[in-house]
């Protein structure tokens, strides 16, 4: 009897002392998660999520589509031969296409020999090289994580952003998730330029509202380097410079603006540092235009006409993309009072900039109006209400699935 009483004894006094390790785990866990930033908690917790859901729904649905005749399409089975080529996991297969080869391509070649494909900027597949070795050589998956990484970055700049514009942490949330849900979002994963153009542009318009014009231009010369419509950028960030000035004019506020906004001359200086590549390599400043003229027939054209030319005298599915061009259009031409000139000048020249491009854009105009992010901003300020944000969501939601399951299918041309 006194046995079992000790024994009973020393039972509680150990499940008392586990109790209480395992109170102290749970307070020393709360005090680390106190210590990180709170837009990094939601970021990640988004990051991820999205990375799941994404994986999990695409790889059931490459399963379902591997009995289907029409999957790919005839004029696509070259890319889903060389997505194999990538990797044998279709989580991880599926994230490539088209561009993405070429980026790989492009990450491989030999510094030390004549360069003659110049028709990407080659921010992106150079982030990519120095990975690679830590990879085992493996350059396609290097583009993945630089991918990855800017995407997750993206999303903590896109909140910090939301706070500033917006006024509080939870118009900053739903900027963020209609980022992330926007028609063609599930790209930010993919081994494309988007996360990364996307992750630069954001950066600078962050650290221009906080009057860090350093920072904005060494971030924006980089931005250059990503994609070719970068530069541009340079046109919004200067009216932010302008409206943080009051728009004055005169000779002492023109001083003003060069001796705080210098730094945005960083961002035509990093394009003409890839035009400066292509003069060393192949003698001609303006490679990257031929390049991109005899391999895709894009020539520049006015963007109206190639607007009013895809509603009008295009094919159903050519039309189709436009027209959700014109939506992003009048969703920011409404929003225009709430978002300022300088945000409304940069959805308009990330719409008018590919759409100048002629109709060789339109196949890829679903991928390339992800930039335009304050459309984001405009339905974060629009859902303040939780009802119109939920229906909103499933919304966005419902399309972009719809969108995704399209490229699973391989019928990719749709998109980019």
């Amino acid at each position: 009897m006194d046995s079992g009483r000790a024994v009973s004894g020393r039972w509680r006094t150990v499940s008392a002392r586990l109790a209480g390790r395992g109170l102290d785990l749970r307070r020393a866990a709360a005090r680390a998660a106190g210590r990180v930033p709170a837009p990094w908690l939601y970021v990640v917790g988004v990051f991820l999520g999205t990375k799941i859901v994404l994986s999990v729904v695409g790889v059931l649905a490459l399963s379902a589509f591997d009995e289907v005749p029409w999957a790919p399409p005839p004029d696509e089975t070259t890319m889903r031969e060389q997505q194999r080529a990538v990797s044998g996991h279709r989580a991880l297969a599926l994230w490539f296409a088209w561009d993405s080869f070429l980026y790989d391509h492009l990450a491989q070649l030999p510094l030390d020999e004549p360069w003659r494909d110049f028709g990407f900027p080659l921010l992106y597949p150079f982030l990519a090289r120095p990975l690679a070795p830590l990879l085992g050589g493996d350059t396609a998956l290097a583009l993945l994580l630089v991918a990855n990484v800017a995407f997750l970055l993206m999303l903590f700049y896109a909140h910090r952003l939301g706070e500033l514009l917006l006024g509080d942490d939870a118009a900053a949330r739903r900027f963020v998730r209609y980022l992330v849900l926007l028609p063609a979002g599930f790209l930010f994963q993919a081994a494309l330029t988007e996360s990364l153009f996307l992750c630069l542009a954001l950066a600078t318009f962050h650290y221009a509202e906080r009057r860090r014009w350093l920072l904005v231009g060494v971030v924006g010369f980089f931005l250059a380097l990503s994609r070719s419509v970068g530069f541009f950028v340079v046109l919004p960030l200067a009216l932010v410079l302008l409206r943080q000035h009051g728009y004055r004019l005169g000779p002492r506020a023109w001083w003003g603006y060069v001796r705080a906004g210098w730094p945005l001359a960083l961002l035509p200086a990093g394009w003409l540092t890839f035009m400066a590549f292509c003069r060393w390599q192949s003698g001609d400043w303006f490679a990257y235009k031929h390049a991109q003229e005899k391999g895709w027939g894009i020539r520049v054209q006015n963007p109206l006409a190639v607007l009013w030319h895809g509603l009008t005298d295009s094919p159903p599915r050519d039309a189709l993309r436009v027209w959700v061009a014109v939506l992003v259009l009048v969703v920011l031409v409404a929003g225009a009072r709430r978002l300022g000139l300088p945000y409304l000048v940069y959805g308009l020249t990330m719409v008018m900039v590919p759409l100048s491009m002629g109709p060789p854009v339109y196949k890829s105009l679903l991928r390339y109006l992800i930039a335009v992010f304050p459309v984001g901003l405009v339905l974060a300020r629009w859902a303040r209400h939780a009802g119109t944000d939920a229906w909103l969501t499933a919304a966005l939601a419902l399309l972009q699935g719809a969108l995704f399951v399209t490229w699973l299918a391989y019928w990719t041309h749709f998109i980019i």
